[in-house]
């Protein structure tokens, strides 16, 4: 796989918008960022998993994922080595930190309605 092909599946996915963040692709589903190209000069995709996510993708496939150096990395943010992956890993993969997104938007969006109908009682 290469940088073409992580675009081309990530704008796949429903609602997928590819933005740019310091200058590097992105991309964002409900405005918010689950996947991010900017190692893509190094030969890898970012994906914005939890840690838990991330530490199954390491334990399954080690010489494929790597998490990101430093604090992102603790977070989940997790590298995919483009060249290694096949179109299902990568594909897989993607559809994890984007349903992941999904999930953490609908959190967020419930809390202030929420709020809201409190407030109006």
């Amino acid at each position: 796989m290469n940088v073409a092909d992580f675009r081309r599946i990530a704008l796949s996915l429903e609602g997928v918008e590819e933005s740019s963040h310091m200058g590097s692709p992105d991309f964002r589903v409900g405005g918010r960022i689950f996947a991010t190209l900017a190692m893509q000069a190094q030969g890898y995709g970012n994906l914005m998993l939890s840690p838990e996510q991330q530490a199954a993708f390491l334990a399954d496939q080690p010489k494929l994922f790597l998490p990101v150096h430093g604090g992102w990395g603790r977070m989940g943010a997790t590298h995919i080595r483009l060249a290694q992956a096949n179109e299902d890993q990568l594909a897989g993969a993607l559809h994890t930190a984007w349903n992941r997104r999904i999930q953490l938007n609908g959190k967020t969006k419930s809390k202030p309605a929420k709020r809201a109908a409190k407030r109006a009682r």
